[in-house]
Formats: structure tokens, C-alpha cells, sequence
């Protein structure tokens, strides 16, 4: 018995995930459950549709973060422009109180201590309301004896001067010009003069 061999059992595994790259060849897809398909199909499907709501979804929060700094931009417009508005009116308070130190100044009378205490008073009402505008950024802009530039000056009307370096020049401010920072918040009501007209 010795001298026969031993026949040679030979063990094949036809589990398709249990093979080699090599024993499955080309037929190794066909071998698989139609269920296992399925699933990798599904799977597959599912991979894809997540990729594509990933890329959607950050292209939304692209998209919402745009519209959010714009909103901030137009919002933020939207008060600066209100706030030279509001300053803009409130120019008339301190062309007002020009206007009440300036009749004090030309009136005969003035020299009385309650008139020239009153106005103290307005002039300190005025510096501090300047100041206050000053603090916001409003600064007026210089016209008496400039010239006249069309931009910065509103010309109210022409005045004769007897000589001719005073052509084309500010001789008079009726009201004054204010701005903040580059831009005119208003401009100045100004009296230009014109040499040889009478």
C-alpha cells in the first residue's frame, strides 16, 4: 500500500469574494449575487447624489455669503448716507447761530454787558456745536478770498470790485460750505467778485 500515491485531492473554492484576482479572470462579475450588485449599485447611486448635494451645498453657502456682504455693504451705505443727512440739516442750526452773533456784532447798541454776555453765550453754543460736527468728520471748507470753484461754492450772486486781482474771487460768504472728509456735504452760498462791471 505503500507503493500506490496517494491520489491528490484537489479543493476548489467557488466563493467569489474567497478568490484570487487571477481565478477570477473575466466571467468574476457574472458570478456575483444579482443582490451584491444591487447594493454596490445603490451604493454607487448614493455616492454620487451625496457628491453632487455637497457640491450644491457649497455652492449655496458660497452664494449666501455673497449676498451677506453685500447686504453688509448696502446697509452700511445706507447709514453713512443717513448720517450726512442728518448732519446736513443740522448745518442750519449753526448757520442760525452765525447769523445771531453776526446781527449782535453789527448792531449800534451791542456794547450793553447783558447783549455782549448773550453773545458769549451763542458763540460758545457755536464752538461747541462745530466741535461736536468735528468729532463726525464735518469741517468747513475755506471760500472767503478763494477762487470761486463751481464744485466746492454755489455763487448767489456778482459784486463789482475795484481791482482786478479780486476778479473770479470770494468776497463775501453768505453760508458757509461744510465737508466730510473728501466729500462736500454741502456747498458754500458765496458772493463772487467781477472786475469793471457796475
Amino acid at each position: 500500500m505503500s507503493d500506490e500515491k496517494d491520489p491528490a485531492v484537489r479543493v476548489v473554492d467557488r466563493r467569489w469574494w474567497a478568490r484570487s484576482e487571477d481565478e477570477r479572470g473575466e466571467g468574476a462579475a457574472s458570478t456575483k449575487p444579482t443582490y451584491v450588485e444591487d447594493l454596490e449599485q445603490r451604493l454607487a447611486d448614493a455616492a454620487t447624489q451625496l457628491q453632487t448635494y455637497m457640491v450644491e451645498h457649497k455652492r449655496s453657502i458660497d452664494e449666501f455669503e455673497q449676498v451677506k456682504s453685500r447686504m453688509r455693504r448696502d446697509v452700511a451705505k445706507d447709514v453713512e448716507r443717513g448720517k450726512r443727512q442728518m448732519l446736513a440739516e443740522l448745518l442750519d442750526i449753526v448757520d442760525n447761530l452765525d447769523r445771531a452773533i453776526a446781527a449782535v456784532d453789527e448792531t449800534p447798541g451791542a456794547s450793553h454787558p447783558a447783549v455782549e454776555k448773550l453773545a458769549h453765550g451763542v458763540r460758545l453754543v457755536r464752538d461747541q456745536f462745530l466741535a461736536k460736527l468735528q468729532g463726525f468728520g464735518v469741517v468747513r471748507v475755506p471760500a472767503r478770498g478763494e477762487p470761486f470753484d463751481a464744485v466746492r461754492h454755489e455763487a448767489i450772486t456778482i459784486a463789482p470790485v475795484s481791482t482786478p486781482d479780486q476778479d473770479g474771487l470770494v468776497i463775501s460768504v453768505v453760508k458757509e460750505g461744510y465737508a466730510i472728509g473728501d466729500e462736500l456735504l454741502r456747498p458754500a452760498a458765496v458772493v463772487v467778485g467781477a472786475y469793471g462791471q457796475s
